[in-house]
């Protein structure tokens, strides 16, 4: 399968559930999914952005991934806590 429909997929089957949820009131795993969507989307645009050549905004999207994936934890957490 061609790697951009799979990532295409990734991040419209977050979106989706992340608005289900929102929709029937489940903040907090809404704001999981949302965490997990920027993460994914983030990841992409960092790995793009290097190809492309653009090696400081791609460290940016680096740094923001990693600071997106450190608060999918912490919301995990403060959910299953």
């Amino acid at each position: 399968m061609n790697m951009k429909l799979v990532q295409g997929i990734g991040i419209a089957l977050l979106s989706v559930t992340a608005l289900t949820f929102l929709v029937f009131g489940y903040l907090d795993v809404a704001v999981l999914f949302m965490t997990m969507l920027f993460v994914l989307t983030n990841s992409f645009r960092y790995r793009h952005m290097k190809t492309l050549g653009m090696h400081r905004e791609a460290k940016w999207m680096l740094v923001m991934t990693i600071i997106f994936g450190v608060l999918f934890f912490v919301v995990l957490a403060t959910i299953l806590v």
